[in-house]
């Protein structure tokens, strides 16, 4: 689904004849806008966001963040998976198909050395903590820069963004704990909670 217009789904998923064969729906660039109808109607469905926008090449924090918005919207509007583009590309971020795109590893193919990219950590803050079989959890509170999961171990795994200039103490209630961990100025964080 490329496209902001939910109907182009509707129309196939109330067809009596297509309808029952449709499992999942892979969401991509402009079809973000229309993941979040499409949910509410058909909860039973899987939701991909099956394409991370690619960005400009230069694998800077500003890009960084927009993936971050990018992620919570296609998460709190029931995306299963988040996938992202390019894995690596050589330095300067020439894809393939010519043009500039970001990557989660740049590779100096003169040096024979690699870099991680700030999209590459941020990936790692929900892939590393957030184990297979997750489930999404709603949070509530004027703290909003968040996305959380319980684990099928039944931990908690909470990745929090200060957008911030300075560092900000911010109180989290998981269950009957509170914890109130200090996030740096402009950083990610990721808690885990044992339960």
């Amino acid at each position: 689904m490329e496209r902001p217009n939910e109907k182009l789904v509707d129309t196939i998923l109330t067809d009596a004849q297509s309808g029952p064969y449709i499992k999942g729906i892979g969401f991509q660039w402009a079809g973000k806008e229309a993941i979040a109808g499409l949910h509410r109607r058909y909860p039973a469905l899987r939701y991909y966001q099956s394409e991370q926008e690619c960005g400009n090449g230069k694998n800077d924090w500003k890009y960084c963040l927009y993936t971050w918005g990018l992620m919570k919207h296609y998460i709190s509007n029931g995306a299963n998976a988040y996938m992202y583009w390019n894995a690596s590309l050589k330095q300067g971020g020439i894809s393939t198909w010519g043009w500039k795109q970001n990557s989660l590893i740049s590779v100096d193919t003169v040096h024979k050395t690699y870099s991680y990219n700030y999209e590459y950590y941020l990936m790692k803050h929900l892939s590393h903590y957030v184990k297979p079989g997750a489930k999404y959890l709603t949070t509530a509170g004027s703290f909003n820069n968040i996305l959380a999961f319980v684990n099928p171990d039944k931990s908690i795994a909470i990745v929090l963004y200060n957008d911030a200039a300075e560092d900000k103490t911010v109180h989290i209630k998981v269950g009957n704990k509170m914890i109130s961990p200090l996030l740096k100025a402009d950083s990610f964080n990721t808690i885990l909670v044992s339960r």
